[in-house]
């Protein structure tokens, strides 16, 4: 019998189809994408990462190599750029300390000691961390932001008081332990809080999801 949560995934699969996400020709990239990506939209993003590929600077060691202030002028289009030039510089020394910037050797950890060890990089946050762990090491956690918080505070599916951690948990009780739809679900969240379920209005006449809208008002 498929829970609340799973006919959700399945309805918006059907509706919008995969997302194809997360976009990137590596998961070197994904990771830099998933930091760049903090208090940003996605096209200011791919900016950032433009320029890194201009300049032949999307690696690890290239990145480790170069001075801060470079780094800032280079991610700039991101916003917040001195802040987040700090983070990836946390992000690749650690990298670096503890795993010779080897992706592989980060792969092959239990998904629980590296999020722990992720966590601990100055920075680096919970949304982040596990968007780095699924989209680009392929571990089975799943992705909260806000887009999630959202939509299921919206159709009373979980309590508005509910933490990060509630609400992953939540989220994971109840889909398959499957890598491609915690994938899948993840962007199809985001594309309905973007397009439908927006912060200042919910066009829920329009939005794949309202069938199950039926009996509820949506609190904005």
């Amino acid at each position: 019998m498929k829970t609340p949560l799973y006919k959700y995934y399945d309805q918006l699969i059907k509706k919008l189809g995969p997302q194809n996400w997360w976009p990137a020709e590596t998961d070197f990239e994904v990771i830099i994408g998933a930091v760049l990506t903090q208090n940003t939209n996605w096209k200011n993003v791919e900016k950032a990462i433009g320029n890194l590929k201009k300049y032949n600077l999307l690696d690890p060691l290239k990145l480790l190599q170069i001075d801060s202030e470079t780094l800032g002028e280079l991610i700039k289009p991101s916003g917040y750029f001195n802040i987040k030039s700090k983070r990836l510089k946390n992000f690749l020394r650690w990298f670096n300390e503890n795993y010779s910037l080897d992706i592989d050797k980060l792969k092959s950890q239990p998904l629980d000691n590296l999020r722990e060890e992720i966590l601990s990089i100055s920075g680096i946050g919970k949304e982040t961390a596990d968007s780095i762990l699924l989209y680009a090491l392929s571990k089975l956690t799943f992705v909260v932001d806000a887009y999630t918080y959202r939509i299921l505070t919206r159709h009373e599916l979980v309590p508005y008081e509910i933490d990060y951690d509630g609400l992953k948990n939540e989220i994971e009780s109840e889909l398959p332990k499957d890598l491609k739809i915690y994938n899948e679900f993840h962007a199809l969240l985001v594309n309905v809080g973007k397009n439908f379920c927006k912060k200042s209005e919910a066009l829920c006449d329009k939005c794949p999801l309202n069938k199950f809208l039926e009996g509820k008002s949506p609190a904005i």
